[in-house]
């Protein structure tokens, strides 16, 4: 069998109903709509009305309030979770990734919740003051990296003009007794 042979079973594919088109097909004037009604009607309803009772649009509560697109995520790391690295171990965000405490390419925050047991080189992109103060005083080092700033703008340039043929200056005519008084002076 070839494409070309395929052929749709028998009875499976309908002439689609043609109405409207007058009286002698059987499917003209009310076009099988009946007589009068909402549903005689060209515009019918509204998409959602559900028969005059409350639609589901309007019976689900509202959520309200504000999502600030430029919020910082932070990978939240208390100091009993840095007691597992070694003395004098240097921490960066890397470090916190190799351990599973962050995921690739995200902030880190230090928080104070726990004791330390270790002195520690910590960079991170945020720290509270408590967890700086117990880093410190085990005599380890903080280090807060900048935080990462977007291109500024540059304001755009005026568009050139067309600038009109500048005109030249005229001097104005000396007469012989004026260059006589600006020679003797």
């Amino acid at each position: 069998m070839k494409l070309h042979e395929l052929k749709a079973p028998e009875g499976s594919r309908q002439k689609s109903k043609r109405i409207g088109r007058g009286t002698g097909s059987g499917h003209g004037k009310t076009s099988g709509r009946g007589t009068k009604g909402q549903k005689a009607r060209g515009a019918g309803w509204r998409i959602g009305f559900e028969g005059g009772q409350m639609p589901l649009a309007q019976r689900l509560p509202k959520l309200g309030g504000f999502k600030n697109p430029f919020k910082i995520e932070y990978a939240i790391v208390n100091l009993s979770k840095l007691s597992r690295f070694a003395d004098g171990t240097k921490l960066d965000p890397a470090a916190f990734v190799e351990a599973g405490l962050a995921e690739a390419g995200q902030k880190v925050k230090i928080l104070g919740a726990g004791k330390l047991r270790r002195k520690l080189e910590v960079t991170a992109d945020a720290i509270s003051e408590s967890a700086r103060a117990a880093i410190e005083a085990r005599g380890g080092t903080v280090t807060v990296a900048p935080p990462k700033r977007r291109k500024e703008r540059k304001p755009a340039e005026p568009k050139a003009i067309a600038a009109e043929p500048e005109e030249e200056e005229e001097e104005e005519a000396v007469t012989p007794d004026e260059e006589q008084a600006e020679k003797e002076e």
